[in-house]
């Protein structure tokens, strides 16, 4: 990856939901909301306190995360669109 985040930021690649329900439904574009789930591509080295210390991340790459749905900022990169936000922003790791 060509891109680097710096400190407490994550680069995050959309997991996109299903579009079609369980009974076999397809649900059109203009109907769905954003994904809210993602995998976890880069992380910065960590938060830096007050007192100069730095603090990993909980992330790591690979990790599929929750975060917010208006969480982050779009990117593009190789005409993919990404999503760069703060550790803070996920609100969850899925196991």
């Amino acid at each position: 990856m060509d891109i680097r985040p710096l400190h407490d930021r994550v680069i995050i690649r959309r997991i996109e939901e299903e579009k079609t329900t369980a009974s076999g439904l397809i649900i059109p574009d203009s109907a769905t909301e954003k994904p809210s789930q993602g995998k976890v591509l880069a992380i910065g080295k960590g938060k830096t306190t007050d007192a100069g210390t730095v603090v990993a991340l909980e992330v790591k790459v690979g990790d599929t995360v929750v975060f917010g749905q208006y969480a982050g900022s779009e990117i593009n990169s190789n005409g993919e669109s990404l999503l760069v936000m703060r550790e803070d922003d996920i609100v969850a790791i899925i196991d």
